[in-house]
């Protein structure tokens, strides 16, 4: 059994907040993970599937059914089908504080991002907490073995790592996208053509981890700039893309300051661009993309509250993958897919610019070592834990 990292957390909040609201993309493990967290803190807890007609009729007068269930920890699986609970919450959270009942109240689970944030913040301000549950990371998945590139192959979807064979995975990630297109997309967005999101989607798989021209692939659609930034920011709120932006800072040159755009998840991306083993994978343009952003993803599952990211890049060069910002120093930080890692004049001048405190090139390796120019040599995994270990 695979223990995710995030339960600690939830273990830790719920005895300070009434909600606690977990967010992620479609089956990522946000319910299999509520219900585990729940056995030890309430067996008697309530779960309601909010895609289920039966589930929502029960909810036809919603405060009279939370107030039945008083005392009881009750989760809410896919709230944004039922936004207008949020300003009820509120009220039946007040009541119950009222009457002792101060904690450990609701468990919310949502596949959308900022709109559940949005809806959510106004009503339960002070009273909810968010977490994000991504998919696998290394640390998570390390007891198995060939993990980091069964991982990086397949993606970190529960169905899609433990599946039998990279041919099942497969098959379950492209059932995953067409999920996606033919039946979540079109019932939060109508009229978004299905034929023509994966075709964007595909596109950003060809393109990951480069600058996002919305022109460009707007020609390729036949669709405007605005229409095409739509869809994207759209697949950013489904939590399935992440902008990176860049990291700016006034050093006097002329930075790049469009953002990076990745595919969360490297097995989606695989299964966009039909790459169903390793071998068919190394081969690829996409490679050395795909590797960059699955380093990335889980660098930032682990990272604590507060930390900021971003890449760096000037149009003379200058050049960094990431940029952390961890308590007030800075990291700077080179990704390659190389058991042979080498400075570039790129780096230098970058680390240099930003003003660097700490400087890492995450190799294909496992072993830790100096490069020179104050950079140390390291494998994800190490550096990982490093960050979970606070330095």
């Amino acid at each position: 059994m695979i223990v995710r990292d995030l339960i600690l957390k939830l273990q830790e909040l719920m005895p300070d907040f009434p909600a606690i609201a977990i967010l992620g993309p479609r089956q990522v493990g946000k319910t299999t993970l509520a219900l585990e967290l729940v056995e030890t803190i309430d067996p008697q807890s309530i779960y309601l599937d909010l895609e289920s007609p039966s589930d929502r009729s029960k909810l036809a007068e919603p405060e009279q059914y939370f107030d039945l269930h008083e005392g009881r920890l009750i989760i809410l699986d896919e709230i944004q089908r039922m936004p207008d609970l949020f300003p009820l919450l509120r009220g039946v959270i007040d009541r119950r504080r009222k009457k002792g009942f101060r904690s450990c109240q609701f468990l919310i689970l949502g596949s959308a991002s900022l709109d559940l944030i949005r809806q959510s913040s106004e009503s339960l301000a002070g009273r909810i907490a968010y977490e994000e549950l991504p998919g696998f990371n290394v640390l998570e998945v390390d007891s198995i073995e060939g993990h980091v590139e069964k991982l990086w192959l397949r993606g970190g979807f529960p169905d899609s790592f433990l599946a039998s064979s990279d041919r099942s995975s497969m098959t379950w990630r492209g059932n995953f996208i067409t999920t996606y297109l033919e039946r979540d997309i079109p019932q939060i967005a109508q009229f978004v053509p299905a034929n023509r999101l994966r075709r964007l989607w595909t596109m950003l798989a060809h393109q990951q981890g480069q600058l996002i021209n919305l022109s460009k692939l707007g020609g390729s659609l036949d669709l405007t700039s605005p229409t095409v930034k739509s869809y994207v920011e759209m697949l950013e709120d489904l939590l399935l893309i992440r902008s990176v932006r860049p990291w700016l800072v006034n050093v006097g040159k002329r930075l790049v300051k469009s953002p990076k755009i990745y595919i969360r998840d490297s097995g989606i991306t695989h299964a966009l661009l039909n790459l169903t083993k390793l071998d068919d994978l190394l081969g690829h343009p996409v490679v050395g993309g795909s590797w960059e952003g699955f380093i990335i993803e889980n660098i930032i599952s682990v990272l604590p509250k507060g930390a900021d990211y971003g890449f760096y890049r000037t149009t003379g060069g200058a050049e960094l993958d990431l940029v952390l910002s961890l308590n007030g120093e800075v990291w700077a930080i080179e990704i390659k897919r190389t058991l042979s890692p080498k400075l570039s004049k790129g780096f230098l001048n970058a680390v240099k610019d930003i003003s660097a405190d700490h400087r890492y090139f995450i190799y294909a390796g496992k072993d830790e070592f100096p490069l020179g120019e104050r950079t140390i040599a390291i494998g994800l995994a190490g550096f990982m834990k490093k960050l979970k270990e606070g330095f």
